[in-house]
Parts: C-alpha cells; sequence; structure tokens
C-alpha cells in the first residue's frame, strides 16, 4: 500500500507544493478520489485538478439534486467555477435517479471527456455510484411491484428495524457489510431480491469488475481518526449557521423520498414534528455524521490496489 502526505494548505505556496501520487498521467486516467465524510475530498480534488488542467466528474448521490445544497455540503459556486464540475445539481429530488442510471450517463460524459482531456478526476461521495462507473452494476431481478407494496407497508407499519432484522436472517453477510442499513429504499430492494431469488443478496452482487476503456486508479483519503471527528462537528455547526433547518423545511414536500433519508435531513424532519428539540437534533446529526464516517472507512479497506494519501 502507498501512503503520501499531504502539505498543509497554509504551508503550501503553490500548487506544485502539494504532494500527489506520481505517475497520474498516463492515457486515459479516472483518477478516483474517494474517503469518509468531512475527510477533504471536495479541496484535494479541486487542487489535483487544477493541477492536472482536467474536470471533475462528481459521484455523490445527494449532490446531483438542485435543492440538497448545505446539508450535502455541496461545492460552493467560487469551487464549482475553479474547475468544470459535472453531475452536481443537475437532477431534480422529485426524480427518481438509479446507480444504474448514473453508470449510463457518466460512462456517455467520461466518454466526451477523454477525448479532450487524458485524465478526468471522479470524487464522492456514494461508494455505490463509484462501483458503478468504475467497475459495473451487477445484474439483479427487475423490481416485483406486488412484493414492493408489501415490504413498503411493512416499512410503514413495523420501521426500518423491523426489515433490517429480516434481511439479518436471510442475509447476514450483506448486513454486516453496508452502509445503507438506515437506508429504506436500499433495505427493501436487498429484502426484495432475497426474497424473488431465494438467494442472498450478497451472492446475487457479487461487484465483478467490468472492464473499462479507462485507467481507474483509486486514491483514498485519510485523517487522524479525532481530527475526522472535530472536522465532522465543526461542519454541522456550520451548515446549521448557513441556514441548513431553512433548507430542510423547504424539503418538507419531498421528505418521504429516497434522497432525503439522509443524515441531517432526517434529524430536523424529526425536530420539526416535534419528537426532539432542535439541540437534540443538532447533536444526533454530530453522532450520525461520526458513525456514518466510521461505517465509510471500514468499508473503504476493501480496495486493497487504492493509494492512501494522510492530510
Amino acid at each position: 500500500m502507498l501512503i503520501h502526505t499531504l502539505i498543509p494548505p497554509a504551508m503550501a505556496t503553490n500548487s506544485d507544493a502539494i504532494l500527489f501520487p506520481t505517475e497520474l498521467l498516463a492515457p486515459k486516467k479516472l483518477l478516483v478520489i474517494f474517503g469518509a465524510t468531512g475527510v477533504g475530498k471536495t479541496d484535494y480534488s479541486i487542487s489535483l485538478a487544477q493541477k492536472l488542467h482536467c474536470p471533475i466528474v462528481s459521484c455523490d448521490s445527494r449532490q446531483i439534486y438542485k435543492e440538497m445544497n448545505i446539508g450535502v455540503a455541496k461545492p460552493t459556486l467560487e469551487q464549482l467555477s475553479a474547475v468544470p464540475h459535472y453531475f452536481v445539481g443537475t437532477r431534480s429530488v422529485a426524480q427518481n435517479y438509479t446507480a444504474g442510471m448514473y453508470e449510463h450517463d457518466a460512462l456517455q460524459c467520461l466518454q466526451t471527456l477523454f477525448e479532450q482531456y487524458s485524465n478526468v478526476v471522479l470524487v464522492g461521495g456514494s461508494g455505490l455510484y463509484m462501483e458503478a462507473l468504475c467497475f459495473g452494476m451487477d445484474a439483479t431481478p427487475p423490481a416485483d411491484e406486488a412484493l414492493r407494496t408489501q415490504l413498503e407497508q411493512r416499512l410503514e407499519r413495523e420501521g426500518i428495524e423491523a426489515l433490517v432484522q429480516n434481511l439479518q436472517q436471510l442475509d447476514p453477510v450483506y448486513c454486516s457489510s453496508s452502509l445503507d442499513l438506515q437506508n429504506p429504499r436500499r433495505v427493501l430492494r436487498a429484502l426484495e431480491v432475497c426474497l424473488i431469488t431465494k438467494q442472498p443478496y450478497s451472492q446475487i452482487c457479487k461487484h465483478s469488475r467490468k472492464q473499462r476503456l479507462f485507467e481507474v486508479q483509486l486514491m483514498g483519503l485519510q485523517r487522524d481518526r479525532d481530527v475526522l471527528y472535530q472536522r465532522i462537528n465543526r461542519r454541522v455547526d456550520s451548515m446549521m449557521n448557513e441556514g441548513l433547518l431553512d433548507e430542510v423545511k423547504q424539503l418538507l414536500p419531498y421528505r418521504r423520498l429516497n434522497a432525503l433519508q439522509t443524515v441531517g435531513y432526517r434529524e430536523l424532519f424529526d425536530y420539526l414534528d416535534n419528537k426532539i428539540s432542535l439541540p437534540e437534533a443538532i447533536t444526533l446529526i454530530k453522532r450520525n455524521s461520526r458513525r456514518y464516517a466510521k461505517r465509510q472507512l471500514s468499508w473503504l479497506r476493501r480496495y486493497d490496489d487504492a493509494e492512501w494519501v494522510v492530510l
């Protein structure tokens, strides 16, 4: 495993002062920047793209929505203008958009970009979107509408915990490795596939890598765990100061949609329902963000061919 160290921004005098992994100039290379929430992917990817004079493609399944801004740490207008970005704020939250659709759209986008650039930076966000683009989606059976209706009724009646318990019985491997056990849509889909195929979802989705016409270089960002958690806590405070609560209020009509089953939104919906106080909601956002980062760190370590950059 290769480890690289990033010179702190205060010490860097220009873009060349930042140490990036070597051999980045191979023809048609997709440089994939990933890491836990709050680690600093946006700033690093912009610095790298500026150094290589290439665009950025986002693989964040929430930043793609126009209406979700503060709560998903979407790049600022200044950051977006520094480097061309793709798949940021291009869809409405009311539109259904899946990882499979992203794979199709992003591959078409890359085909065009690679006609002009030797390198493209991919940053995110969503591990599912990243894997779909880099390695391809596994073939799963189409949705069974009758079964899906039954599962949705169970979700409404019994809550997500009951479905997760059912999924644990059918596919303990998936439950032990998934980041999405608080995401009702993902749990519903995994349970649906188990019931349709009579096989564990993890066996259906074996993540066999499809061949791509470009080279994929995985670059993981990491920080000291305590520093990462401090950054997450400060970011939540900044989001609240920037108007996250008002953003959540505007999204109330869409609260049942999959995109809104997201840390930072769920907790404030509970506050608006008078289930918890605002200080409790903020505390939960920080706690749930830290827990999500911890699960991400464990999940991302499975990429044995990744280079890790210490920030």
